[in-house]
């Protein structure tokens, strides 16, 4: 499993904003990873037990789209009410990628960028890249978000490696 660690800064306005960026090696395909992508159901379990996402207005079945907009209540780890969290998508694309603009309360900044790129029909490499900004706290936010991404790819793997020996 290939892993990769780099942190950008850039600075605007009172903020400062910090770089996660995660890459591992998959064991399926760029379509197969895409098609999960488009579940919440997979949302909510590469994310859990750092976080909890339910959908604010009951839906199951987000589509996600470009210019599609979705709220969830979110909870760190699955106790801790953080308020609201905003998905916007910019980008959904197997190839080109998906890229969103999330926020919530805590934290007005948080850009999600995944990229997939196909290795071979049975693998792809899986890239999270997120820009943080929560003002002074951005420094704790972007602590999280490093254990949360690793965490993530490895439940992708754990998915992945389950979907597959069902067929």
């Amino acid at each position: 499993m290939k892993k990769t660690k780099r942190t950008e800064k850039i600075r605007y306005g009172k903020g400062m904003s910090l770089f996660v960026k995660k890459t591992s090696v998959f064991p399926a395909g760029r379509r197969e990873v895409f098609c999960q992508i488009r579940k919440l159901a997979t949302l909510q379990e590469i994310a859990w037990p750092y976080a909890t996402f339910t959908s604010t207005d009951g839906n199951e079945d987000m589509n996600w789209e470009p210019r599609k907009t979705a709220s969830f209540r979110f909870r760190l780890f699955g106790i801790m009410p953080f308020g609201t969290h905003t998905i916007h998508v910019v980008r959904f694309s197997e190839t080109e990628g998906i890229y969103t603009h999330e926020w919530n309360e805590h934290v007005p900044i948080w850009n999600h960028e995944i990229i997939l790129r196909e290795l071979t029909d049975k693998t792809c490499e899986y890239t999270d890249r997120v820009e943080i900004d929560a003002g002074w706290k951005t420094v704790f936010v972007y602590l999280w978000a490093r254990c949360f991404y690793a965490h993530r790819q490895k439940k992708w793997i754990r998915i992945l490696n389950r979907v597959s020996r069902r067929r």
